[in-house]
């Protein structure tokens, strides 16, 4: 979506999340998306973080907007997600993901919702986001060994990443299942199209979001290794911007 205005909000201060308690998640995302609305005018936020998606998203949706902000849009990154799942046609789907996501049972819940045939087996993975968020990626292989291989002997047909940060990690995945045929499902590849759609279907959402092809990037803390990663997921050097998300920029 080259032609958009797009900001993009990683609440650095509070990462990671999959460690949190559902009330923490919850009053972080309220945070986080009020900014969003009030601060940076956005009018369709989409909600990334997956076990955010499982702690509040539909809260948010049924009531946060209802009450607050009823012309503005929160979507999600699972259901999109499964629904690709589902297109594969397999009957066994691992998932990787954070203790929180895992113990929440959002996935395994969605995916019934869509077809009770498929058997999900989750493998939570608490080391993968402080890794990667700190610089940790020398250390990630063999940790990456010890989480998927109780998939492989699951005989999984595709494993579902099921964490934003994940699709950093699909080379060492895919080294990790040591030849096993075994497809990757990564929200970078899906999210976008489904996105794509979701504008295309309803043109009273997409006539009201800004076409300058201008980008922000903000986090509400900054570190170094964040700047490193940034830089790193782009390719090129980038600008990250500090926010406070409960008293505007700083």
């Amino acid at each position: 979506l080259p032609d958009y205005d797009i900001v993009y909000l990683g609440d650095t201060l509070n990462v990671p999340y999959g460690n949190r308690s559902t009330d923490a998640v919850y009053a972080h995302s309220v945070a986080a998306i009020r900014y969003l609305f009030e601060q940076q005018d956005c009018t369709l936020v989409i909600m990334a973080c997956n076990t955010a998606n499982a702690s509040a998203l539909r809260k948010m949706q049924q009531e946060f907007l209802t009450r607050h902000y009823p012309d503005r849009r929160i979507l999600g990154v699972v259901v999109p997600t499964l629904e690709e799942a589902h297109e594969m046609r397999h009957k066994r789907i691992g998932l990787l993901a954070t203790h929180t996501m895992v113990m929440s049972n959002v996935y395994e819940e969605e995916l019934h919702k869509i077809d009770p045939d498929i058997e999900l087996f989750s493998q939570s993975c608490p080391l993968l986001v402080p890794l990667i968020e700190n610089d940790g990626m020398k250390w990630i292989e063999p940790i990456l060994d010890e989480y998927v291989q109780p998939l492989i002997r699951a005989n999984v047909q595709s494993i579902i990443l099921g964490c934003t940060h994940y699709p950093l990690l699909k080379n060492h995945i895919k080294k990790a299942l040591n030849g096993a045929d075994i497809k990757l499902i990564s929200q970078d590849e899906i999210v976008p199209a489904k996105l794509m759609d979701y504008l295309h279907r309803h043109p009273e959402i997409d006539d009201n979001l800004s076409k300058s092809k201008n980008t922000k990037l903000l986090v509400t803390d900054m570190t170094t290794a964040y700047q490193k990663t940034a830089s790193q997921i782009y390719g090129e050097d980038v600008c990250l911007q500090k926010v406070s998300v409960a008293g505007g920029e700083q």
